[in-house]
């Protein structure tokens, strides 16, 4: 399988684009309390640099932490020792017995398995629910259509103190495909480093995802929050809970 999110982009998001991990913490710390969720397992799918995991392990739970790239759960080791990080498909693991499943931040928008298509993504989440104890939570995130205007290519850059990403995106609202061009240079002594990946993500109704939730046998709530945090545009949170 393609290598994602290899080592300079990896540290670019870990460094310039955790606010989305941080700012949501709270919100989903303040879920699994109300559910009386305390002290057991998180299964973090699409752990990234660590993050979330980081604030799950601070608030006294375990984190067992699922992610497709090397350089990523590099990070996320060194941050969060305490944790069982894999790395993997979440399509691949195998899900222990857990009182919350997580993925923040479009995990399952990613086509970097060519395996995430409905029948597979429904069995997932028929494994999840066997997963999780009754009560039990799980949480994330998706990417509806709109982020990007039809037939439009948005170009936009940021910069941090030794490095820069430039990122285009462009939504095929026919295939309902979102397609993001990321560049990416890094200072490695007195050069920049170039590098450069294209993400593909299925797009979905954030409301048809949840009715396939509720065949399965979870009450689901849509929101565009977690707690305080407002997630950005076209994005829906979706809380799913084992009756």
């Amino acid at each position: 399988m393609q290598q994602w999110y290899k080592e300079d982009l990896a540290y670019i998001h870990d460094v310039g684009f955790g606010d989305w991990a941080i700012a949501s913490a709270p919100g989903i710390l303040k879920i699994l309390a109300e559910a009386q969720l305390q002290n057991g397992l998180i299964i973090d799918l699409g752990c990234g640099s660590g993050l979330s995991a980081r604030a799950f392990v601070n608030a006294g739970y375990r984190v067992l932490g699922i992610d497709l790239s090397e350089e990523m759960l590099k990070i996320a080791q060194k941050r969060v020792p305490e944790a069982d990080f894999r790395l993997g498909s979440i399509f691949d693991v195998e899900l222990p017995s857990c009182h919350a499943v997580t993925a923040i931040g479009e995990c399952f928008n990613y086509l970097f398995d060519d395996r995430n298509n409905r029948p597979r993504r429904l069995q997932l989440f028929d494994q999840i629910y066997q997963a999780v104890i009754p009560g039990g939570i799980f949480i994330f995130d998706v990417v509806e259509p709109g982020q990007v205007e039809p037939e439009t290519t948005t170009q936009s850059f940021l910069e941090g103190e030794d490095w820069t990403v430039l990122v285009e995106k462009f939504e095929d609202r026919k295939r309902e495909i979102l397609t993001r061009r990321i560049i990416t240079f890094r200072q490695v002594g007195d050069v920049y480093r170039r590098e450069e990946e294209v993400h593909t993500q299925q797009l979905y109704d954030a409301e048809a995802i949840a009715s396939e939730l509720r065949q399965i046998g979870f009450q689901v709530c849509v929101s565009h929050h977690y707690g305080e945090y407002e997630l950005p545009k076209a994005r829906a949170a979706l809380v799913a809970r084992k009756g």
